[in-house]
């Protein structure tokens, strides 16, 4: 999940204008993470050619903030619900799995790559079956198998743009059902959908912290060259927040310690940061606002999945470190 932040800052980009092109969309990102203050032609304040319809409320970020908030209670109802149903987590994520899969290699086509997606897609299922099955040795062996599948499957399209085609795709076998591999890792352990839920938190909190401490407190920036909305205050904000509630909830939850609770809420909002910089950045290379237009108010899946692909692998490994891996 993308934080608050990183959306606002990527409100100001274009494509053809960097972060702080008055004629981009929504003009140079102010402080505390604030973007749109200054739009110029086609800016965002309000005043631009796209300032805002009657009737579809927007944040100052250009986002419609009831469909946005709508949306994200709507997921976060649906995700929490399946963790009561046997599987139907894992179901829930092989679909986000194979969505997300083809909304990448989609946004890829901006730069004529071209993603043999369809043993990527069908791997990644495969992945996830094997995480809840078999555990760990089996997901990485279907990885394996499937990295492969996409090398062969390129290869008979021809030797012209092989490489890099081949290399995206085995970019996105990575970078989507792997990673989401880790969440039906967890849930397949002891107390499994206790831990899903405190990672589920996890990114939640580190948004909350760092949107509201960015918001009032935020001047300096973080990665300006990549993220202008994100600032050191902002993260401050994250790492406290997330350091109380995952130490809230491992020990509440989960009997854990509340100094392990900590360093996962440290942990987290590390990963997930680095996963909103990551999917900011391969934006920013394809030249593109939002990954797709699936989800109103907030754009492609993968705008909302960036933080929670990078943080479950750290959310298993802590806890399983914590509490045990069966």
């Amino acid at each position: 999940m993308a934080s608050t932040q990183t959306r606002r800052g990527e409100a100001s980009y274009t494509p053809g204008g960097g972060p702080s092109d008055p004629g981009g969309l929504g003009g140079q990102a102010g402080p505390g993470g604030q973007g749109g203050g200054q739009g110029g032609h086609g800016g965002q304040s309000g005043h631009g050619h796209n300032g805002g319809a009657p009737g579809k409320p927007k944040g100052r970020a250009g986002r419609n903030l009831p469909a946005a908030i709508g949306v994200g209670v709507a997921l976060g109802a649906v995700l929490l619900g399946t963790l009561f149903v046997r599987g139907a987590f894992a179901v829930v994520v092989a679909v986000a799995v194979a969505l997300g899969v083809r909304e990448l290699s989609h946004a890829m086509t901006a730069r004529e790559v071209r993603v043999p997606w369809q043993p990527v897609a069908a791997g990644g299922l495969g992945m996830i079956a094997a995480s809840w099955f078999g555990g760990p040795t089996a997901m990485v062996a279907v990885l394996s198998m499937t990295a492969l599948a996409v090398l062969v499957w390129r290869m008979a399209e021809g030797a012209d743009g092989f490489l890099r085609d081949a290399t995206a795709g085995l970019f996105t076998l990575v970078y989507v059902p792997m990673l989401a591999s880790f969440a039906v890792l967890m849930l397949a352990q002891d107390a499994g959908y206790k831990r899903v839920i405190l990672f589920l938190t996890l990114p939640i909190a580190n948004d909350t912290g760092g949107y509201a401490t960015g918001v009032f407190f935020g001047r300096h920036k973080l990665a300006p060259g990549i993220s202008p909305g994100k600032t050191w205050e902002g993260l401050a904000g994250s790492l406290i927040v997330t350091a109380v509630v995952a130490a809230a909830g491992i020990t509440l939850m989960l009997d854990g310690k509340a100094w392990q609770g900590v360093l996962l809420g440290v942990a987290a909002v590390a990963s997930a940061t680095l996963g909103d910089l990551v999917e900011s950045v391969i934006k920013r290379d394809l030249g593109i606002k939002d990954m797709g237009n699936l989800l109103p108010g907030h754009g492609g899946l993968m705008d909302r999945l960036d933080s929670m692909l990078a943080t479950a692998p750290v959310a298993w490994l802590l806890l399983g470190l914590f509490l045990g891996w069966k």
